[in-house]
């Protein structure tokens, strides 16, 4: 099985891939344009930031895993690899620490304006009477939107600095909200309104592309700050520099419309070189801690496909099925005895929509339970129960 590494890989855990038996492939060099070419032969690919497009997905000939060694999955065409029937994994909060740390980092860097501070020093320029005027942010109110495992980690480290919290999330409830300590909002204007800081820290999806935009933007407080550490689409960029000229936002960014796929490049943006605007290079979860944590989990997702066939972690399959009912089958361990039970399902255009086999001890007997888009007739029923020498039991159940 061949996997090929398209980013920055610790040694390490490359050595724990190829402990699986793999060809292993490391190019971190590689950029979106790049994979088309490279995939070709390619069973299992391994990405961070760099992103697999449709084209790319076309071009590989054997894949059939990919694994994002982070959180979001934006930069994977999911709907292209759903049709090809390929899996798509991520890992999922072994970089919240990290992403919260940066957030923190970016809220005191605004209100202490640090960047700015270390500019003039480095320029021999002192100018204390300027620089001691900060707000400081103990008592003041944090807006959090998106509470997942990066959005609870600020929850946390906001109280730590002795600010209140509140929130909104589709799926935050009371229950979650008190075990946080925060106070649940009914919906994201009622953030805007009420926080002196909005972190955001939301998947990006239909829904949350451009939820920051003008209207939730005006009904933040003047001279409030924003932190976008998630993805940039999730702001409205224009809608925000004109907030920042019009209103006196100041913003911190980690994430960036128009960022090079690559580690580096040049970035053209009229947001970031606004006064009140400070940008880091989307190094969120650029720690070696996180990447180690990450590595680690990339590794254990290929290691139970190489091994058992399973994808934990998998965004891309559905949820639930289109089965309406399932049939059980209870068969003797046999070479062929499946291939005449789905044989006599296609003969009676039965569908099959899952199938899970089970061997019990002894390898004996087992038992498979088969989803199956319509209901099989009798005589479907009656054929594949009239093989005794091969069925122990099949019994059929309406699905709810």
């Amino acid at each position: 099985m061949k996997l090929l590494v398209a980013d920055k890989f610790s040694e390490k855990h490359l050595g724990e891939l190829r402990a699986l038996g793999m060809d292993v492939r490391y190019q971190p060099e590689l950029g979106a344009a790049d994979l088309p070419a490279a995939l070709p032969g390619v069973h299992v690919l391994v990405v961070r930031s760099t992103e697999v497009t449709a084209r790319a997905i076309e071009a590989a000939d054997a894949l059939t895993l990919i694994v994002r060694a982070g959180a979001g999955v934006n930069t994977i065409d999911r709907a292209a690899a759903s049709r090809r029937g390929i899996f798509v994994a991520n890992c999922p909060g072994k970089n919240a620490i990290a992403v919260a740390e940066l957030t923190m980092g970016l809220l005191l860097a605004i209100d202490r304006r640090i960047p700015d501070q270390v500019t003039e020093l480095r320029a021999e320029k002192w100018n204390k009477k300027e620089y001691g005027k900060a707000d400081g942010v103990h008592g003041k109110t944090l807006g959090v939107l998106g509470v997942g495992s990066i959005g609870a980690e600020v929850v946390g480290r906001a109280r730590a600095l002795g600010m209140q919290v509140v929130a909104w999330s589709r799926s935050l409830n009371d229950t979650r909200a008190k075990e946080l300590g925060c106070e649940r909002c009914a919906n994201p204007l009622e953030v805007a309104r009420r926080a002196d800081v909005v972190s955001l820290h939301l998947a990006l999806t239909p829904e949350t592309r451009g939820l920051v935009g003008a209207e939730f933007l005006a009904a933040m407080k003047p001279g409030a700050i924003l932190l976008n550490t998630a993805r940039a689409e999730v702001v409205d960029a224009e809608a925000l520099a004109s907030a920042v000229r019009e209103r006196g936002l100041r913003v911190g960014l980690d994430v960036h419309v128009g960022e090079p796929d690559t580690g580096t490049g040049r970035l053209s943006s009229p947001l970031v070189a606004l006064p009140g605007v400070y940008g880091t290079h989307h190094v969120g979860a650029s720690t070696r801690q996180a990447e180690e944590a990450i590595a680690g989990e990339a590794v254990r997702i290929v290691r139970a496909f190489a091994l058992k066939g399973e994808v934990p972690n998998c965004v891309n399959l559905r949820r639930r099925s289109p089965a309406k009912w399932q049939l059980v089958v209870r068969h003797f361990d046999r070479v062929g005895v499946l291939a005449n039970v789905l044989g006599t399902l296609r003969r009676h255009q039965i569908n099959v929509e899952e199938i899970v086999n089970q061997i019990f001890d002894g390898a004996s007997a087992a038992c498979c339970t088969i989803r199956l888009g319509a209901e099989p007739s009798s005589e479907c029923l009656a054929e594949i129960r009239g093989r005794s020498d091969e069925v122990l039991h099949a019994a059929l159940i309406a699905i709810p």
